[in-house]
């Protein structure tokens, strides 16, 4: 149904004090075949990221010729 996503840097944590890498929080808004609407959320790497859109853009571009 939907798709957001935000770029964040973690700068540290309690179990970490220098931690200053970013990452993408990814949160799919999505529905089930009975209506029920949903969100999933998770968080990659950048290059974990570029990897997922990359193959998102495929699936659209299949999509596209259906």
């Amino acid at each position: 149904v939907d798709m957001k996503w935000k770029l964040g840097v973690a700068m540290s944590s309690d179990t970490c004090r220098s931690l200053k890498y970013p990452y993408v929080t990814v949160t799919l808004t999505v529905a089930d075949p009975s209506g029920q609407i949903t969100d999933k959320s998770f968080e990659m790497t950048i290059p974990q990221f570029k990897n997922f859109f990359r193959q998102f853009k495929e699936m659209a571009s299949v999509l596209e010729t259906v």
